[in-house]
């Protein structure tokens, strides 16, 4: 999604350990050590720094009265780490020119303190009556490591990749609190032969996953990211299973396979982690909610984080300690994807989101997940857009809303 401007990323094995496809022509931006001299972020580009070992690095955001701001940012460990202590990872913090605080995130290695890509997001709601954070002006985002004096972490500069997504009002005040009835049930695990789908070695380059089941094979240490297009009113839900080894290792690893949910905007929305004992292993996400606009009212930051349609993107690390005790070779991985529930309209917004459909599913969303081409969803061919000259991001962009046009007029 929040890649850079149509760029062909940097080559990397998909999910080779440490590896990770940062866009080739994503803008350098240097992280201040003060506000004062921080360098501004603009929405709809994606930008690649460094996060160092100790200390916090600042960056400027000028927004308007009236927008939602989301800023992502994506940790990525050296190649060569191999552990490091449960409780590193980054915080990402998003505050006014006053200091006030408009939100903060973390992310983390998890419980097995396995080094791997890591996304935390920070949110400027205005929706939010209680928000302090609804003036025009310059804001501030401040990215640093969580426990950089822990036992095992890494003395080490980290690379950064950041992205900034804004979402307008709506043209009406839509509801004020979450829905309170849906379906909580936990569903059936998609049945069926699970068909070969390679995952992608990033955000920008995520493999599109459509309903189904598929299998791919994830060495440990290694990261694979997948998009599943979610529309209004859909409700994802994603298993996970770790096949059997074929080998003679023995062993336990409580925290083999973190599996990650994020929505179009990076922001974190659930995860579940698979333990692994050579043999046969599931889990599932938690269940879910449909897509609804007025899920951000929610008191829990879990559906609150399903407050938009778009690609939703899926993260499966294996931990680099299965190696210890089976080896170096593959796990067989699969994902039974189930979306639930007829495509929706969604909000009538007041102006467009940067970058333009950011939260939207197209058709070709759809293709590319059913054919498992075009990784990156209609927020990446938008992010395309910025890299063209003006004439050409115009020729997009009335391609985007002829889509979504047609949607309307079908209707």
């Amino acid at each position: 999604m929040l890649g850079a401007l149509g760029a062909r990323p940097v080559q990397a094995a998909p999910g080779a350990p440490g590896s990770y496809a940062f866009a080739e022509d994503a803008v350098r931006v240097a992280g201040a050590r003060s506000t004062a001299d921080a360098q501004p972020l603009e929405a709809g580009r994606a930008y690649r720094s460094t996060l160092p070992a100790r200390g916090t690095v600042h960056y400027g955001l000028r927004l308007d009265s009236a927008s939602t701001a989301y800023v992502s940012a994506t940790a990525v460990p050296p190649a060569d780490l191999r552990a490091s202590s449960v409780t590193d990872g980054i915080r990402v913090s998003l505050r006014d020119s006053r200091g006030r605080s408009c939100d903060v995130d973390t992310a983390g290695f998890g419980a097995a303190g396995s080094p791997h890509p890591v996304a935390a997001s920070a949110v400027r709601d205005v929706s939010r009556r209680t928000s302090l954070c609804k003036e025009a002006g310059t804001y501030f985002v401040t990215v640093e490591r969580t426990d950089p004096d822990g036992e095992g972490v890494s003395p080490r500069d980290w690379d950064l990749e950041l992205a900034v997504v804004t979402e307008p009002p709506l043209e009406r005040e839509d509801a004020t609190r979450a829905p309170r009835e849906w379906n909580s049930a936990p569903p059936e695990p998609v049945a069926g032969t699970a068909e070969r789908r390679a995952g992608g070695a990033g955000f920008t380059r995520a493999t599109p996953l459509g309903e189904g089941v598929w299998r791919d094979d994830v060495h440990p240490g290694s990261t694979l990211f997948y998009t599943v297009p979610v529309d209004w009113g859909q409700q994802v839900s994603v298993t996970a299973e770790l096949g059997s080894t074929d080998g003679d290792g023995k062993g336990f690893v409580a925290a083999a396979l973190d599996l990650d949910l994020y929505n179009p905007a990076r922001g974190h929305v659930a995860d579940v982690r698979v333990a692994y004992d050579g043999g046969q292993k599931a889990g599932s996400l938690p269940v879910l909610p449909p897509v609804a606009h007025a899920n951000r009212h929610a008191a829990t930051a879990r559906t609150g984080a399903v407050r938009a349609a778009g690609t939703y993107y899926l993260v499966a690390h294996l931990a680099a300690e299965v190696a210890d005790d089976f080896g170096t070779g593959p796990v067989p991985l699969t994902l039974r994807v189930r979306v639930d529930g007829a495509a929706q309209y969604g909000p009538a917004y007041a102006g467009q989101t940067v970058p333009s459909g950011v939260f939207t599913v197209t058709e070709a969303d759809r293709r590319a997940a059913d054919e498992g081409s075009g990784g990156g969803g209609t927020a990446m061919l938008a992010l395309a857009v910025g890299g063209l000259g003006a004439g050409s991001a115009l020729l997009a962009g009335l391609g985007v809303w002829t889509v979504v046009a047609r949607r309307r007029a079908t209707s």
